[in-house]
């Protein structure tokens, strides 16, 4: 029986994760790496840390398999930024995370300047410094980066494609590129204008080829085996899409990670820009298919519950949550905007900051931890409504996963909230999932997607059981609530 891995390469940490033909997990090891905080609101990585994560989590890994290794998939965290020296492999400066705002500034400028609609028509993205391109237009003009042959740019995904390989390949895939902003989505290249724009020069760009299908091989001296094919790799989120076998128009996802992120497949062709989404690549097969997605992104969903225990020391464990939050009847009036690295979708404000309303003598750590996780079906929300009312589409139900999916809580507020069924599935780590899939199909493990689809399922479901005035007076007030944090910070 064949046996394939993914590494999920995320913001907080490493997965290496591995499925058997059926799509079973067998296996998977993970280890969390450091975050750095340079200044307020600037977010880095040590790449070498990242990649001394990946081997130790091989190596743990590999040691549990007894199956033969048929394919190898990556997935990543996106829009974070790597530098590196070709020749020595090298990082040139640590990683900028797809949550820093650093560049918010020139974003704004860029705007000011008339740009942004040759952004949304190429792109399918807005001016936000969550995205790839300004950060690394910041590292050549601040940073002092070189623009040499050896200097080498890419999305996460490239710098793990490059050690696995040995350095031998430099390369991404279609549903990353389109998430640096110098990507032309519909005519599936780099684009000279958004280059130009940026002043970043290709030489340094990866090449691009299909999400399913063979990057390379693995190099000498890795803990996994040599000579085993690299053919799956997508961002973390479109490979969820994939991985929760949304594979026909109209099916969307939720994941619950960091952040979170809400995709709808739509199919085959490229749609207008949306107010307050994004249009993006959901991914492409070796035969050239491409399937685009509607994508609105959620900057904090369990970084809050991060935050609740590392910064409030409201809970010492993240699996302490929903027990917290269960203590509780309500929020008793308390509203929590975790917007501490702004607000994504739909409101795109890169100086939004969290806030925290309705508080009383009788709040205290139950009301606060529930607000928290409330906050995430309130954010989805906004997201899934403006999707609706983007696409003309109403979903008819929203297949989840990620960390915080655990708790039937969430889930069962997000149902209320969306007046829709939400379905978790049953093998969890869809992010893995997915790329093993993409890499399963590029090596023959699997047939198609109409078989990779009869192995999903369900692991709870739960069904609109709210008093609907109520729902609607909390949602109501989360709106109120998101009011005030917009602007905070002084532009």
């Amino acid at each position: 029986m064949a046996i394939i891995v993914s590494i999920d390469a995320g913001t907080t940490g490493v997965r290496s994760f591995a499925v058997d033909e059926s799509g079973t997990p067998v296996g998977w090891a993970y280890r969390e790496f450091p975050q750095y905080f340079p200044q307020p609101g600037w977010v880095e990585h040590d790449l070498t840390e990242i990649w001394d994560a990946i081997v130790a989590t091989l190596s743990e890994l590999v040691a549990k398999l007894d199956q033969p290794i048929a394919a190898l998939g990556v997935t990543d965290q996106r829009e974070t930024v790597a530098v590196w020296n070709k020749t020595t492999g090298q990082p040139l400066h640590r990683a900028i995370v797809w949550q820093d705002r650093r560049t918010a500034a020139r974003c704004d400028q860029l705007e000011a300047d008339g740009h942004l609609d040759l952004v949304r028509s190429q792109s399918g993205l807005v001016l936000d410094p969550y995205f790839s391109s300004s950060k690394l237009e910041w590292l050549f003009t601040e940073a002092g980066i070189a623009n040499t042959p050896d200097t080498a740019f890419g999305t996460i995904d490239s710098w793990v494609l490059w050690n696995l390989t040995g350095g031998a390949e430099h390369a991404t895939e279609p549903s990353n590129a389109s998430r640096t902003m110098l990507f032309d989505i519909r005519s599936m290249t780099w684009s000279d204008e958004l280059t130009d724009l940026f002043g970043i020069p290709t030489s340094c760009l990866p090449e691009v080829r299909p999400s399913s299908g063979r990057f390379g091989v693995t190099a000498e001296g890795l803990p996994i085996p040599a000579g085993i094919p690299v053919s799956g790799m997508a961002g973390d989120q479109q490979a969820a899409l994939f991985g929760q076998a949304c594979f026909e128009p109209g099916m969307a996802k939720n994941t619950y990670g960091t952040g979170s992120f809400v995709l709808m497949n739509v199919g085959d062709t490229c749609p207008d820009p949306v107010e307050g989404l994004l249009t993006t690549i959901g991914w492409q097969l070796a035969d050239g298919s491409v399937t685009y997605a509607l994508e609105g992104a959620v900057f904090v969903t369990g970084a809050a519950i991060q935050w609740l225990r590392d910064g409030l020391g409201i809970i010492d464990d993240a699996s302490e949550i929903g027990p917290l939050a269960a203590s509780c009847d309500d929020t008793g009036g308390v509203y929590v905007v975790p917007a501490f690295a702004g607000l994504g979708s739909p409101w795109w404000d890169p100086y939004a900051r969290g806030t925290i309303v309705g508080l009383t003598r009788g709040s205290g750590r139950p009301e606060i931890a529930r607000a928290v996780v409330e906050s995430m079906a309130y954010q989805s929300r906004d997201v899934v409504d403006a999707m609706g009312a983007a696409s003309g589409r109403t979903i008819k139900d929203l297949r989840v996963d990620g960390g915080a999916s655990v708790m039937d809580l969430l889930l069962q507020f997000q149902a209320d909230q969306l007046g829709v069924r939400v379905r978790r599935a049953k093998v969890q780590e869809t992010t893995a999932l997915g790329t093993a899939y993409m890499a399963g199909l590029a090596e023959g493990v699997w047939s198609s997607t109409d078989e990779l689809a009869s192995y999903w399922a369900s692991q709870g479901e739960f069904d609109p059981a709210g008093d609907a005035d109520a729902v609607e007076a909390g949602y109501g007030n989360w709106r109120r609530a998101v009011e005030r944090s917009l602007g905070w910070e002084q532009q």
